[in-house]
């Protein structure tokens, strides 16, 4: 008779080999649909943008111009104004690109650029494209627009073969693209947390949660690294054309783009887009604001490679670049992160810097307002033994103004040094997830992000914790402190507590 024990071993060997058994027609799969290699278009003369950067750059030869962009509506506004003084490319790398009223917007400035001459490369992450295939699909069929998936699933369709291949293959499937990039013309670039999705833009109508958000512009010397990091990418061999995805399907640009006109004018978008009060066309120079752009040779821009998505280069991974920023602290590290699980190594390090004198400082978002109560309870784990080692955490509340969740990933150290990027505190982003960012150091932009850091930790927006014996407490301004997640529901408590006590951390 088979004993359980046996049946059990049967299935995990059965599982490994159709796991292995996937990943190899995963990569003969990439290897036959692969599309051609392409690169980006150098910097020229005559456009728009490189009438109104060159100035700058000449003025600043070897250095870099970085803005931050903290107004929701207008990173909106200067995305659209970077599409719209296009002349020879847009390269677009995101994990997020929404089918919403701020994603059809932006899809529209991307048709009239690419009917104006302009080649656009839309690199995306597999995970939100799924199920909206066609609207993709619809857009690659432009001559002069090439669509990729980063890590795709092969079984578009739903169904039980789809479900099957993400089952095999579901630690490569796990491994994300959640990098932000926005390059034109390679006069300007923008980077950061922001997704394209209503959400990000301040669109969202109460009672739904926008999100409070960080980007930065960016211009001169800073763009090469970008660039080159989004070939590496787009020619990676794991971004594959969607066009080869969906063989002999085909989906129809003209009909599209009256669906997308139709949208756009009607009342209701009419009346959201009106709202905003977003300039037209014609004012996108100014919009732009160049004026305001720091310029400095101390930029450094910072990508995981595409291979981190294979598990491989780890030496060229995002938290070796910014181990030493942190380690490297004397007076202060603030962090901000929506989503903080440490790991052991993060919260040694952490610990190490408190006991040594530094001051740390970390955002994050309490768990009301959190939008994955599985990463809260992993974050609750590591709470009270940092708080025991004299870190200071603050949650952001619920029920202040904006009324947005914290979105935004920067750090902040000894008032001198800046990251800023699509890197979030937790193990996620730190070994599956490949990221981006830049790291910063004039002055006038570590002051705007230490303004952030004052705003959001200030009691009108954040609670404070401190320990009350062997537990948090919550206090917040001149309230009494509280020993209970505030404002959160006791089912929210209880998952958070479930989780934080599973060996599940490195994946959420």
């Amino acid at each position: 008779m088979i004993s359980l024990w046996m049946w059990l071993a049967f299935a995990l060997g059965a599982l490994l080999a159709g796991t292995l058994a996937s990943l190899w027609s995963a990569g003969r799969f990439a290897k036959l649909r692969r599309g051609a290699d392409s690169s980006v278009i150098p910097p020229g003369q005559g456009g728009a943008l490189d009438d109104l950067l060159t100035p700058f750059e000449d003025a600043h030869p070897g250095s870099s111009g970085v803005a931050l962009v903290d107004d929701p509506v207008q990173a909106l506004a200067v995305r659209r104004a970077m599409a719209q003084l296009a002349s020879r490319s847009l390269d677009l790398l995101y994990y997020i690109w929404d089918d919403d009223l701020s994603g059809r917007i932006l899809a529209q400035d991307l048709l009239e650029a690419a009917d104006r001459g302009v080649r656009v490369r839309m690199l995306l992450d597999d995970v939100h494209v799924l199920n909206h295939d066609p609207i993709y699909r619809a857009l690659d069929r432009h001559p002069r627009i090439e669509i990729r998936i980063f890590n795709p699933i092969r079984n578009r369709g739903r169904g039980l073969r789809r479900g099957l291949e993400i089952l095999v293959s579901l630690m490569p499937y796990n491994r994300r693209m959640h990098g932000k990039l926005w390059l034109v013309d390679g006069r300007l670039g923008m980077t950061g947390g922001r997704n394209i999705g209503d959400a990000y833009f301040d669109l969202l109508p109460a009672p739904d949660v926008n999100y409070d958000d960080l980007d930065t512009l960016l211009a001169g010397s800073v763009l090469r690294p970008a660039e080159a990091l989004f070939d590496a990418f787009w020619n990676s061999g794991l971004a594959l054309p969607i066009r080869t995805l969906w063989p002999g399907k085909r989906s129809r640009l003209r009909r599209f783009r009256g669906r997308l006109s139709q949208f756009l004018r009607s009342a209701e978008a009419r009346s959201r887009i009106n709202r905003l009060r977003l300039p037209p066309a014609e004012d996108a120079a100014q919009v732009l604001a160049l004026n305001g752009l720091r310029w400095s040779p101390d930029v450094i821009f910072l990508g995981d490679p595409p291979q981190k998505a294979l598990g491989q280069a780890p030496d060229g991974w995002m938290p070796v670049s910014l181990r030493p920023l942190i380690a490297n602290a004397h007076s202060s590290v603030r962090i901000l992160t929506p989503y903080f699980v440490p790991g052991a190594q993060g919260l040694q390090a952490l610990v190490t810097l408190a006991r040594s004198g530094v001051r740390v400082d970390v955002v994050t978002n309490g768990l009301a307002l959190a939008d994955n109560v599985f990463v809260y309870g992993a974050y609750r784990w590591y709470r009270a033994r940092l708080l025991a080692a004299g870190v200071h955490i603050y949650e952001v509340a619920s029920d202040t103004p904006p009324g947005r969740m914290l979105h935004s990933k920067a750090i902040l150290v000894d008032g001198q040094r800046g990251f800023v990027g699509s890197f979030n505190f937790d193990l996620r982003s730190a070994f599956l997830n490949t990221e981006l960012g830049v790291i910063v150091e004039d002055p006038g932009l570590i002051g705007e992000l230490a303004t952030v850091f004052d705003s959001l930790t200030a009691p009108n927006r954040a609670y404070s914790l401190a320990l009350n014996g062997r537990w948090p407490a919550w206090s917040r301004g001149e309230a009494p402190a509280t020993m209970l997640e505030p404002d959160s529901t006791m089912l929210k408590r209880l998952v958070s507590f479930l989780i934080g006590h599973l060996p599940i951390h490195r994946f959420l």
